[in-house]
C-alpha cells in the first residue's frame, strides 16, 4: 500500500467543510447529513461537529443494494442509521471517493426503503471520474485522475486523522 503523494486528506477535509458550509448557506432548505459507509460517514460526522448542527450525522450503507453482492456479500461495516424522517427530507450524502457511480445509485436505492426524500444532493472529498452511470457531486473538494487498475480509499486513525491509501486493484 502506498499514500498518494499530492492527496492530503486533512487538507482536502478543510476544503469540504468550507464548501458544504457555503452549499449548506445557499441552500433554501435545511440539509440532513448522511455518510456513505465507512469514509463518508466518517466526514459527514466531522462535518456535523464542525458545522455546528444539531444532533447526528446519518450513516448509509450500499450493501443490500449493491449489482455485486453476490460477489461480495454482506460488508462489515456499519449498517444504516438515520437519524431523521427521510420523508420530505433535504438530504446532503456524504463520501469519500466518487468514482463509477455504482455506490451511489446503491446507496440512493437504500435510502428510498426509508421513504421519500424532497431532495438528495452529493458532497464527495475526491472525484476520480470515471463514471458509469449518470451521477455528479454537488460539492467536491478536488478532482483526480487515476489509473483504473488502482483504488483510493479514505483511512482515519485512532486519533481521527484522515489520509489516503492507494492500492492495486484486484483482479478477478
Amino acid at each position: 500500500m502506498t499514500q498518494p503523494p499530492t492527496l492530503d486528506a486533512e487538507a482536502l477535509y478543510q476544503d469540504l467543510l468550507v464548501a458544504v458550509r457555503s452549499f449548506m448557506k445557499a441552500s433554501p432548505v435545511p440539509l440532513a447529513l448522511a455518510g456513505i459507509t465507512s469514509g463518508g460517514a466518517w466526514l459527514a460526522e466531522r462535518l456535523q461537529r464542525d458545522l455546528g448542527l444539531p444532533g447526528t450525522a446519518g450513516v448509509i450503507s450500499s450493501a443490500m443494494h449493491r449489482d455485486d453482492f453476490a460477489q461480495r456479500g454482506l460488508s462489515s461495516t456499519a449498517q444504516t442509521a438515520l437519524p431523521f424522517d427521510v420523508n420530505g427530507a433535504h438530504v446532503l450524502l456524504v463520501d469519500d471517493v466518487l468514482y463509477t457511480g455504482r455506490t451511489l445509485r446503491a446507496v440512493i436505492n437504500e435510502l428510498y426503503d426509508y421513504g421519500r426524500p424532497a431532495s438528495v444532493k452529493l458532497a464527495v472529498l475526491v472525484d476520480r471520474g470515471g463514471r458509469e452511470l449518470p451521477i455528479e457531486a454537488n460539492v467536491c473538494a478536488a478532482s483526480v485522475k487515476l489509473p483504473d487498475d488502482q483504488l483510493l480509499e479514505l483511512a482515519r486513525d485512532d486519533s481521527g486523522r484522515l489520509s489516503f491509501v492507494l492500492e492495486a486493484k484486484l483482479k478477478g
